[in-house]
């Protein structure tokens, strides 16, 4: 019986007669020879199928073959130099699974609405392969270093009673007979599940309802929030810093023929693999100003002030101790200088801006209960959160990593809407 294998694979079956299973990517013919290139998923390959070597309604069936038309095809595998899998199959026979109909991505270019329209179909494009499972990759690598780092993955919920980050983005829903929000964020679960097991981490999606058309933002994006008990801002740094560092080399080491794919010029993602930039924010806010900035201290980065800002380095910068009035209420103040937040962001090179925002927790009953009241948050929401203050409370701190923008600053990608298999934007929910 003829094996099945998979085009990824089939290298190292030469010689042997193998079953392919997959889509016809595009298609040419010679005369008595068809050229089709098959995709199965794992890869590309070409199919040689010569009149000699197949029957004739077989021959004529590939004749009539449509793009993206599914199929079963087996033959020898033999080595070819010049394929970028080192070899092709020689058919000796196929069955047309469905002939597809007129397919709408043709090879000609493509406008990005249209392409945006036609998301389910265009996952099937090579770059968007090399996307994805760059994606894939880097999920993988920020797992398996806080895996080996001892954080414990504890699942967060989507359905929370009020908001994190602030009420003004929040996805409002029915909960039965109660209002509920979609996540912005897994962090306030996160700190319970550090009390209890003491280095946790969750990886979920989350929701802001941000009515932003920026090329970084997405209504639905995925976080990795690593959170610790006893861990302070030096410790949150060295953190943010090795996770983010072990999924750029990850991707260089396993994932370099999909950069390729991309065009993506490694030198930046190079150099970042050794220590990041480290700024305080005042330091930050002088350096903006001197190039042309008209930020004040006190004002919170905008998209424009990260990007003049990171092209002036060439990897990533860590900003530290932002003013505690633009920051969330469960920060913790510096009590050097109590006006500022024992906090972090980091920021990507090239204009990518930021991908991690963290710090260290307020652990103080008093203080948080003030804070909260201070935002105008409903203190009762948080009766449970405030417990964890009552009940053997300890310095504690983490972030939270946005794998959206970090697949964009590795992939160099203009958009954060490729990204991800389905974005979700202000003006897009469909597919």
């Amino acid at each position: 019986m003829t094996r099945v294998v998979s085009i990824e694979t089939m290298a190292s079956a030469v010689g042997e007669q193998v079953e392919l299973r997959g889509w016809l990517a595009n298609k040419r013919s010679s005369g008595k020879l068809h050229f089709l290139q098959l995709r199965d998923g794992t890869g590309v390959v070409q199919v040689v199928m010569s009149k000699a070597d197949v029957d004739e309604e077989t021959f004529e069936a590939a004749r009539r073959l449509t793009q993206e038309s599914s199929l079963r095809i087996w033959g020898e595998v033999r080595r070819d130099e010049r394929s970028p899998l080192g070899v092709e199959l020689t058919a000796l026979g196929m069955v047309v699974v469905q002939e597809a109909e007129p397919y709408p991505i043709s090879p000609k270019e493509h406008g990005v609405a249209f392409l945006m329209e036609h998301r389910h179909l265009w996952l099937r494009a090579k770059r968007q392969h090399a996307i994805l499972r760059i994606r894939a990759e880097i999920i993988a690598a920020v797992r398996d270093h806080l895996d080996a780092e001892g954080y414990l993955l504890v699942d967060a919920p989507i359905f929370t009673p009020s908001a994190c980050e602030g009420t003004t983005t929040l996805f409002e829903t029915q909960y039965f007979d109660q209002t509920a929000y979609l996540t912005q964020s897994g962090q306030l679960y996160n700190e319970a599940a550090a009390m209890a097991f003491g280095k946790v981490y969750c990886f979920g999606p989350t929701f802001r309802a941000e009515k932003s058309k920026t090329r970084r933002h997405l209504t639905e994006f995925w976080m990795v929030e690593p959170e610790a008990a006893w861990l302070e801002l030096e410790g949150i740094l060295a953190l943010a810093e090795s996770t983010l560092q072990a999924a750029v080399r990850r991707v260089l080491e396993r994932r370099r023929a999909e950069l390729e794919v991309l065009e993506r010029d490694t030198t930046v993602l190079e150099a970042s693999t050794q220590p990041f930039h480290r700024l305080d924010y005042a330091e930050a806010v002088e350096r903006l100003q001197r190039l042309g900035s008209d930020i004040q201290y006190g004002e919170d980065f905008g998209g424009d002030d990260e990007t003049i800002l990171t092209k002036q380095f060439d990897r990533p910068i860590m900003i530290t101790r932002y003013p505690r009035s633009i920051k969330a209420f469960y920060f913790k103040s510096d009590p050097a200088a109590p006006d500022r937040a024992l906090c972090v962001d980091v920021l990507a090179p090239e204009g990518y801006g930021e991908v991690i925002g963290g710090g260290q927790r307020e652990e103080c009953l008093e203080t948080l209960t003030a804070a909260i009241e201070a935002h105008d948050l409903p203190v009762d929401a948080f009766g449970w959160y405030l417990d964890l203050r009552r009940y053997g409370s300890v310095p504690h701190g983490g972030f939270g990593m946005g794998i959206e923008r970090v697949v964009a600053w590795i992939c160099g990608l203009h958009h954060v809407r490729e990204t991800i298999p389905f974005p979700r934007m202000l003006d897009k929910i469909i597919p």
